[in-house]
């Protein structure tokens, strides 16, 4: 792979880690006898992270626990506990939460187009969605998150951190 620095290349083992080839080899072979992840592609994590936002406020309202393994939306929001913390309270969510009891919006029939009535009821959806997408977007530039490799409640106390620092910085 071009333009891709490996390990593999011996040449680039000694300038970023300050390490002998063999040493490095030898940490490697460490770190995997210790439980250490091998790297994975694609998604840093296979977590499920559940947050509230008030999209008035645009502060974070609870991070539900991180979920292990691929779950879909609707089993995440009810077993990471945010379902429960929310209790009765109004929440809208994307279209990945059909049954769950979210206010979600309307789907284009197959083959169809939404009526009207419909397509004006998703407006104001989208806005206040648009807002929560916002503050997600804010929250992933956080360094911790994109190069995050942590194991078990790592990512959730690293969500928690990462949500107290917004919301303190939205009150400023």
């Amino acid at each position: 792979m071009a333009g891709v620095i490996m390990a593999s290349e011996p040449s680039w083992i000694v300038p970023f880690t300050g390490l002998s080839p063999q040493l490095f080899r030898k940490l490697i072979t460490v770190l995997r006898h210790e439980g250490a992840d091998e790297v994975r592609r694609g998604r840093p994590w296979s977590l499920s992270l559940v947050v509230v936002i008030d999209a008035d406020s645009r502060q974070v309202v609870l991070v539900g626990r991180p979920m292990p393994g691929n779950r879909n939306d609707c089993k995440a929001w009810s077993e990471s506990g945010a379902k429960a913390a929310v209790g009765g309270t109004t929440t809208i969510a994307d279209g990945g939460y059909p049954g769950t009891g979210l206010i979600i919006p309307h789907r284009r029939p197959a083959g169809g187009d939404l009526c009207d009535w419909k397509r004006q009821h998703n407006r104001p959806h989208k806005q206040v969605r648009a807002r929560v997408e916002h503050v997600f977007a804010r929250m992933k530039t956080w360094t911790i998150l994109r190069d995050c490799r942590l194991k078990g409640d790592g990512v959730h106390h690293a969500m928690l951190g990462i949500a107290r620092l917004h919301n303190l910085r939205r009150a400023e």
